[in-house]
């Protein structure tokens, strides 16, 4: 039995649900982190029924996961309201929540988030995903949410226009601005990595570093925007085979170099959307990057060899996400937002 009086401050319970993981968020009436959770229990794998049972109601297997999770929390308190954002919102999760036309703003999100009934228990509400029309559409689901946590920041709240950077299995490039997400890109930077890695010759003679190979990153880097750059990317990442096979680049070198061509094409994709040169208002579009933190790291340095100013990174932006669309949706108490932690990322 969780112990109320420990529970008592707790305003929101906060779930960044994806497709491997579900975590869980308490969070104060500041939108402060009072206990987080984490557990494997991603839309795609979610906790078996019990022994002998069979799932007979849609979500079963959700409601498990969520009880797993932090049902002690909401047992405890059961008029604490449940916000998720992720995967959870898509037709392969527990109730799809449609996407909404961007561009699109804090509030149009916090008017269309979908409610999963839950009984007699505090329904799950969940944030839905953003669709970019046009002759090739782009979605996100989730990142909106890391966005609108980055531009709580006081420091960004002015009229300029922000980047933000998600690095992932799909990389994303959001300009956003006063609460509202304007237009995106996706790249899937880091999916094709890990499919190269994992699913081509490239990965047969690649041996792990012991640490991170930055010499090798540069490397690749450096073919990616050199003068062979014409070539494309589908010829400089055979160039991670035939360097190792001539002796030039070892092989606990050569996932490195590999992430330095795939970042660094990405990098010439984003100079040419958005050259890293002052803007109409004449002062550079503020770089924020959001995400895993050696990702980031690497990102930090790529932005740079191309051009770009050094990016901060944000901390704890999908939390703080999920706060301000609570406020907006009236689910707690307007009160001080909290604001991400960020700070500068130099190579």
């Amino acid at each position: 039995m969780a112990d109320t009086a420990h529970l008592s401050h707790t305003r929101l319970v906060a779930l960044d649900w994806g497709t491997s993981a579900l975590r869980a968020f308490r969070l104060d009436d500041q939108g402060q982190v009072l206990e987080q959770r984490h557990r494997p229990w991603g839309i795609m794998n979610l906790p078996p029924a019990p022994a002998g049972h069979t799932d007979t109601e849609p979500g079963a297997a959700f409601e498990r996961a969520l009880q797993d999770a932090c049902g002690d929390w909401l047992a405890a308190l059961p008029s604490v309201p449940v916000l998720a954002c992720g995967m959870v919102g898509s037709a392969q999760g527990w109730r799809e929540a449609k996407y909404l036309d961007a561009p699109t703003s804090l509030d149009a999100l916090a008017r269309g988030l979908t409610v999963v009934r839950r009984g007699n228990a505090m329904p799950v509400h969940i944030v839905p995903g953003l669709l970019q029309r046009g002759a090739l559409p782009n979605v996100m689901r989730g990142e909106e949410t890391q966005v609108l946590g980055v531009l709580a920041d006081a420091a960004l709240a002015g009229p300029d226009p922000v980047l933000v950077g998600l690095p992932g299995t799909h990389s994303k490039w959001v300009v956003a601005r006063q609460h509202r997400i304007e237009q995106f890109h996706t790249f899937m930077t880091g999916e094709v990595f890990a499919a190269l890695r994992g699913h081509t010759i490239l990965g047969k003679t690649m041996q792990a570093p012991a640490t991170p190979d930055d010499a090798a990153f540069a490397q690749g880097l450096q073919v990616a925007r050199g003068s062979d750059a014409a070539l494309g990317l589908l010829s400089h990442i055979f160039s991670t085979r035939t360097l190792g096979l001539t002796g030039a680049l070892p092989a606990t070198a050569q996932a490195d170099y590999l992430s330095g061509l795939l970042i660094g094409h990405e990098m010439a994709s984003l100079a040419h959307l958005y050259p890293p040169a002052p803007h109409a208002s004449g002062s550079p579009m503020p770089l924020v990057l959001c995400g895993e933190a050696d990702l980031c790291r690497r990102y930090a340095i790529a932005l740079q060899a191309y051009g770009f100013n050094a990016p901060t990174v944000a901390a704890q932006a999908t939390v703080s996400g999920l706060w301000h669309i609570a406020q907006a949706a009236g689910l707690i108490a307007p009160c001080p937002l909290p604001t991400p932690t960020t700070q500068s990322q130099a190579a």
